[in-house]
């Protein structure tokens, strides 16, 4: 059983891009960025700093392309940067909306179990559109548990140097894996554990 826990931070794009940014202090891979992008076109591209995370993540997920590159993520207060490849972000980060301080109330031991992801999925895919928090993928069997999620107010974003335009809904949902990220552009505190296929 292999734990990831960080944030996930989703987003679209006037120009049709939709973005999923991760940012993990802790994984088995010890700490880390990458970037899930969706093209207008439909063409997904994965960007991680290692061939190895390239390795692991396409084996998971999805992808078109898989480039490996530097990546620097930094959390101001407020704020995430990412630069990695040909995406260049600046997501201004809102207040905990509703859904966040429910997360907050729930025991972080329930919250991350797997249990309590495979009990709540789903509600979770009636409630939040193209969203589960249990499932299947290419790599095992996979939950999310959420902790906390504040709205994004604003991104300023380019993809190989062209301006993605203003921030968007994540519409349509991403097709990386068994779940989107929310269609209100959000950063989501989470732990993602991922369980090979017996």
């Amino acid at each position: 059983m292999e734990r990831f826990e960080g944030e996930i931070c989703g987003f679209g794009t006037a120009a049709g891009t939709r973005a999923v940014i991760g940012r993990w202090v802790s994984s088995p891979f010890g700490a880390f960025a990458d970037a899930m992008v969706e093209r207008p076109d439909g063409r997904r591209c994965l960007i991680v700093p290692t061939p190895a995370l390239g390795d692991y993540i396409g084996t998971v997920y999805e992808f078109d392309d898989i480039v490996v590159a530097d990546v620097v993520a930094s959390r101001p207060p407020g704020e995430l940067r990412f630069d990695g490849g040909p995406l260049h972000a600046h997501v201004s980060i809102g207040d905990r909306d509703a859904l966040g301080r429910v997360l907050r109330c729930i025991p972080r031991p329930i919250a991350t179990s797997v249990a309590w992801a495979r009990l709540i999925d789903p509600f979770a895919r009636v409630a939040l559109r193209g969203v589960r928090t249990s499932g299947r993928t290419r790599g095992g069997r996979e939950t999310y548990g959420a902790t906390d999620r504040h709205r994004l107010v604003g991104v300023e974003a380019t993809w190989d140097g062209r301006p993605l335009g203003a921030m968007h809904d994540v519409d349509p949902p991403v097709r990386f894996g068994f779940s989107s990220t929310p269609t209100r552009p959000s950063i989501v505190a989470v732990t993602t554990t991922i369980r090979p296929i017996d």
